[in-house]
């Protein structure tokens, strides 16, 4: 048989450890090695039962004294006059851990309503909508209080009554050696109460599914995966508990002109090559309409413009990025005899290399 284990390594506190230490590590212990944390590991049950032990023994102040001079000898029972068993009471403290344990809260009174389910809905909105903001219709189907019964689960003329099981409270103690333990009521399934004459309407539920119209406002600056949270719009609770939320997961349609790159709109725009040289004004399109910008004269292909303020708004925060003009050279599909000729005189003049006659033209100078 194997030897204790000493009862302040059990708990991982040293032995000058004060009584608010011990608890805390007792607490720390119980709620990673609780047998019903871990239904498929027997060796948690006896850590779990270890632990229980150790703190029983070190939280007695003649016990503990006891064990500091001779040892597991010393608390043993029949060691000394009355010094075997447990004494239960000093668990008292740790209801509200065997709460967390088991589902439940640790103090007294009646069962908590139970909170309606929340509900995640999926919508499209354009990438001018993500910019801007909106605001958007939504219809959604959730569990909304019965009206019939007013959200009771009693037919007229009836009420639920007091869970005789529980006496309301929505869960049975149970002993379990020196422990006591919590679990939902059998009786009315953790209710708290007990509907001998259930609505037709929603068969006792105290909910029925409806249609709801909803508006939701949508901030500028989001983007695909972006998620709203609107608080109590989703299923009514069971037995007139609170309503879950609602949560809306966005998706930004692509758009057919323009790409985004964080807060900035980038519009990629191929210019003739003598506006790239020459400068001049051009008209461009925004998230507004079109606008007019000025070229400067020797912009390289590849230059970015910015227009400040033209791009997404700044979700969380004030401002818009900017709208960010990519510019790049336009190369005609089919030019004419006209533009060839013309091309060809000033691929002459610069010494550039072009095709005539379906042979690589000589430069005479090269990239000049």
């Amino acid at each position: 048989m194997a030897a204790k284990r000493d009862y302040y390594e059990v708990l991982g506190v040293s032995r000058e450890a004060e009584a608010a230490e011990l608890k805390s590590a007792y607490r720390r212990v119980a709620m990673t090695s609780h047998p019903d944390r871990n239904p498929n590991d027997p060796a948690a049950a006896e850590r779990f039962k270890e632990a229980s032990e150790a703190y029983a023994v070190l939280s007695d102040a003649e016990k503990r004294a006891r064990y500091d001079r001779f040892g597991h000898a010393g608390v043993s029972p029949g060691a000394f006059a009355g010094g075997g068993g447990f004494d239960a009471s000093i668990f008292g403290d740790f209801s509200d851990l065997f709460g967390e344990l088991f589902g439940f809260g640790g103090g007294g009174g009646g069962a908590r309503p139970m909170e309606g389910s929340d509900l995640v809905y999926r919508v499209e909105i354009s990438f001018r909508e993500a910019a801007f903001g909106a605001e958007a219709p939504l219809e959604v189907s959730r569990l909304e209080p019965c009206e019939t019964c007013a959200g009771s689960g009693a037919a007229a003329g009836s009420r639920p009554r007091t869970c005789p099981g529980c006496g309301g409270r929505g869960r049975q103690r149970f002993s379990q050696g020196f422990l006591s333990v919590t679990r939902p009521c059998g009786t009315c399934r953790g209710e708290g109460r007990v509907i001998d004459h259930p609505c037709a309407a929603c068969r006792g539920e105290g909910r029925r599914r409806a249609a709801r119209k909803l508006e939701i406002r949508i901030p500028a600056g989001v983007e695909t995966g972006s998620r709203l949270r609107l608080a109590g719009e989703g299923d009514a609770g069971p037995a007139g508990g609170p309503a879950g939320d609602l949560y809306v997961v966005l998706t930004v349609a692509e758009d057919e002109v323009f790409e985004r790159a964080e807060d900035d709109v980038v519009l990629r725009l191929d210019l003739p090559y003598p506006t790239l040289v020459l400068g001049g004004e051009v008209e461009v399109p925004t998230l507004e309409g079109p606008e007019k910008i000025s070229v400067a004269a020797g912009t390289p292909a590849g230059s970015e413009i910015r227009l400040r303020g033209k791009g997404f708004g700044r979700l969380g925060r004030r401002g818009r990025g900017d709208l960010v003009v990519r510019t790049g050279v336009r190369i005609p599909d089919s030019p004419s005899a006209k533009e060839k000729e013309l091309l060809r005189a000033y691929a002459e003049m610069i010494g550039a290399p072009v095709q005539t006659k379906g042979v690589l033209g000589k430069a005479k100078k090269i990239f000049q």
